[in-house]
């Protein structure tokens, strides 16, 4: 068996399982970082660790793998509050943080706060490894844990407050690489024979069946299955944020995004039916727009990979356990002939094509400032094929979720689980995973005032993102909210919610990235060719109407 260092072992087994960049905050194991430098892996530094946590977030998405972040002990509270978006996503992030030796716990050491309660709350797997001879069982279980059943981050704290107890030691260790756990998914189970024919059976049977795809959809890559499944069984299908892709944005049975950051016609295809098949998806608030859809009584179907998931938020008709792909692989090949459903496949088209002509007249504003449905219709016509659109939250969420069609089948979006800022940092991981690719980030100006700081980081890095802000600035989002505790717009309560119109442009520039204004409807597409074109980070800032807020999602009215 080979001696090496801690640090060696770690670059090593990371570099096994695929991953082709680190994201961290110095001064962080840098015996690990120099020998993953040696193997090639590129160490991106940050200039925050929740930014290092949203970057490895957005990088294990696209690379539907595991992610890696770094951070020493006083920085590690904060990496674990950048995992929460991980945690809420179901994304495979790995973390190392370093920790103030045993003897020097509970007695006031320097920047240090106990690191077990505030990862406990964000991951699936929670190590201390105090002994070089724990590393190889403990750096492998870690990415089964990241990738098994429902995916999710993990984290392992390293003896010494930047990990040195580890990382600098030698020990006689071999490295060890379990390839199915290098990405998503690494077993593919199937629900029993008897299941499928029952769930067969009730997708026949249904007469208003409408499927929720969440994003076991996307981590199985099932989109193919999934179309499969709505046409041999004529089933509108809407989806989740984190599935969007995975459905074609004209197919004659799509309705779009339900939930919270929805369409109205989606919420009301759930709200009607009478069967609703959710598929790798939890039935969380925000798919369900918080419990409301499906309303109560409706039958629910209900595929994951994880069995407690199954019946979480909605009484089961039937739970399926697997694999979203070999699932409805198996479901689509032992399907008999279904009825046509003419009437509810017509019903809900008009849905959808009323949703459509009562938001056209905004896409297709003259307004200025532009509106932010026309940004999204004119960001619709110009992604390229294989984009790849990284959304933050709150009104980009809603939207890019709403109002930006996906309209060729290699392009990708992923969006932002909670926490606003999100979308700059992760844009940068998702270019790391997909270098080849246009990366283009959607946020406001309230969002990238969270992290703007990491153009530096990304421009240090060679990482070529391009980021769109809607900059209405505000958080025109609050407005309601802060205007009915105050009873209407006064002195006292605009600060709270609108901000000075900052040059976004200018202040990219500033940092050597490339910027570019949009003052009116149709000059997005130039703006934007220039930003891909400029060779490094770039920023268009796209001057929007602060009256532009997103409508409240529909929901089923009160008995």
């Amino acid at each position: 068996m080979p001696k090496m260092t801690g640090g060696r072992f770690i670059a090593e087994t990371v570099h096994g399982y695929g991953i082709s960049h680190v994201f961290f905050v110095p001064y962080i194991a840098p015996r690990a970082l120099m020998e993953m430098e040696n193997l090639g892996i590129k160490r991106v530094q940050t200039h925050g660790e929740k930014a290092a946590a949203y970057m490895a977030d957005g990088y294990a998405r696209i690379r539907r793998g595991p992610g890696l972040c770094m951070a020493q002990s006083v920085g590690a509270f904060n990496l674990a509050a950048g995992l929460q978006d991980a945690h809420l996503a179901h994304s495979p992030v790995v973390a190392i943080t370093g920790r103030q030796t045993q003897i020097n716990q509970h007695r006031h050491a320097y920047q240090e706060v106990d690191h077990v309660r505030p990862f406990d709350a964000v991951t699936k797997y929670n190590v201390l490894i105090d002994d070089l001879e724990q590393l190889p069982l403990f750096l492998r279980q870690a990415f089964r844990e990241a990738t098994t059943a429902t995916p999710g981050p993990v984290h392992l704290d390293l003896d010494g407050f930047v990990g040195q107890g580890i990382a600098d030691r030698e020990a006689d260790l071999e490295v060890f690489i379990e390839e199915s756990f290098a990405g998503l998914p690494p077993f593919r189970p199937e629900p029993e024979s008897p299941r499928i024919r029952e769930a067969i059976r009730l997708l026949q049977e249904a007469e208003r069946p409408v499927v929720v795809a969440g994003g076991g959809v996307t981590a199985s890559d099932a989109g193919a299955e999934l179309v499969e499944l709505a046409e041999e069984f004529n089933l509108p299908v809407a989806t989740s944020l984190n599935a969007k892709e995975q459905f074609p944005h004209d197919h004659p049975l799509g309705v779009g995004v339900c939930g919270q950051y929805s369409r109205a016609c989606a919420n009301r295809a759930v709200a009607e039916a009478d069967l609703v098949f959710f598929i790798g998806c939890g039935a969380g608030g925000m798919v369900t727009n918080e419990y409301k859809i499906p309303v109560p009584g409706t039958r629910v179907l209900q595929l994951d990979i994880d069995a407690a998931e199954l019946g979480r938020n909605f009484p089961l008709t039937l739970g399926l356990q697997g694999d979203a792909k070999a699932s409805l692989r198996k479901i689509v090949d032992h399907a008999v002939p279904t009825r046509e459903r003419t009437a509810w496949i017509g019903h809900i088209q008009e849905l959808v094509r009323d949703w459509r002509e009562r938001v056209a007249p905004l896409i297709e504003s003259e307004r200025e400032p532009m509106m932010p449905q026309r940004l999204c219709g004119e960001l619709t016509e110009y992604l390229p094929s294989d984009a790849i659109l990284v959304s933050d939250t709150g009104h980009s969420g809603i939207w890019t979720g709403a109002m930006v069609d996906l309209k060729y089948p290699q392009q990708r979006y992923i969006r932002c689980a909670g926490s606003l800022g999100w979308g700059l940092p992760a844009a940068i991981g998702a270019k790391a995973a997909a270098p080849d690719r246009p990366v283009l980030c959607f946020t406001g100006d309230g969002g990238i005032w969270w992290h703007i700081a990491e153009l530096e980081s990304a421009l240090k890095a060679g990482i070529d993102t391009v980021t769109v802000v809607n900059n209405n600035h505000s958080l025109n989002q609050e407005q309601g909210g802060v205007e009915a505790i105050y009873g209407g717009r006064t002195s006292g309560s605009d600060e709270l919610w609108l901000f000075p119109d900052a040059d976004f442009a200018r202040i990219a520039e500033s940092m050597g990235c490339f910027g570019a204004t949009v003052h009116r409807p149709g000059e997005l597409a130039s703006a934007l060719d220039q930003a891909f074109a400029a060779g490094r980070p770039a920023v268009v800032d796209v001057k929007t109407h602060v009256e532009g807020i997103a409508p409240k999602a529909w929901e089923p009215p009160h008995e």
